[in-house]
């Protein structure tokens, strides 16, 4: 039985990835393009290979009915209704990573920190797509509860890297599924799916501002604890790029185990 191979194109894909915040509006991508992105995505593994999401993919022509449509209903004060609960509330290091993310791309924008509106303004591209041709939505099935949701994001991981792969630009957003209701009657999409968040691709538009900054990755001790038979008092086990994971007799709490807030590494 042959083995694995490594694959340093994995790699590269995963360093090189970005949320795209500007597309080129007027190209739009081959249907065979699309049609080959849509089965690389389809090889998402899932629990029990249940293949849960069901995906709604947008043509260049519906993706601007659904993007006028929707801005009307948001400026109109569209209901809020999220059919998956955005989170109660971002505390500590996931509050800082939130704030760094947003301050980066305020900073490329060149939008200050108190200007209101420009901000205002930036998140309303929210729903504008980025000026994205396509437009996927990506819906899962009420039944499955948290497992479908989770085996969605796995879907939406694979949809990005296969994305990268061809050559286009993607951005996974949370921002149109807060407005869950309109999409379900936009869509035809029964209520016996969730939408779990859409995903606009296309062709980026690199001389944009927005397309000009990118997120750094925290240090492998703020995610992960290595649990070995070791004493604690023994020398921890040198990982890639300086970080260092600690040798724990017994399983711990992540949180207290960071060690550094570590940017750029």
């Amino acid at each position: 039985m042959p083995g694995i191979a490594h694959a340093p194109r994995l790699d590269d894909l995963l360093a090189d990835r970005w949320t795209c915040r500007q597309f080129i509006a007027d190209r739009e991508v081959p249907l065979e393009t699309i049609e080959e992105l849509l089965a690389a995505a389809q090889r998402t593994p899932s629990w029990s290979n249940t293949q849960p999401w069901g995906v709604w993919v947008t043509t260049a022509a519906a993706t601007d009915r659904f993007r006028a449509e929707l801005g009307a209903h948001v400026a109109a004060g569209g209901e809020v209704k999220p059919d998956i609960d955005f989170p109660v509330a971002y505390t500590g290091r996931h509050r800082d990573r939130r704030r760094e993310c947003g301050h980066a791309l305020y900073a490329s924008l060149g939008v200050e920190r108190h200007d209101h509106a420009g901000r205002a303004e930036q998140f309303l591209r929210n729903f504008a797509l980025f000026d994205a041709p396509h437009v996927a939505v990506i819906t899962s099935p009420v039944e499955l509860g948290t497992y479908g949701v989770l085996d969605c994001g796995l879907y939406i991981a694979t949809f990005l890297l296969a994305a990268q792969d061809r050559g286009l630009a993607a951005a996974p957003q949370a921002a149109p599924a807060a407005y869950s209701p309109f999409l379900h009657r936009h869509f035809g999409i029964d209520d016996s799916r969730h939408v779990v968040a859409t995903i606009g691709f296309g062709y980026p538009d690199l001389d944009d501002p927005a397309n000009r900054f990118r997120t750094a990755r925290a240090a492998l001790t703020e995610n992960v604890v290595l649990v070995s038979d070791r004493p604690h008092d023994a020398a921890p086990v040198r990982l890639l790029d300086g970080d260092r994971l600690r040798q724990v007799a017994r399983p711990v709490d992540v949180e207290p185990q960071a060690q550094r807030r570590v940017v750029g590494e």
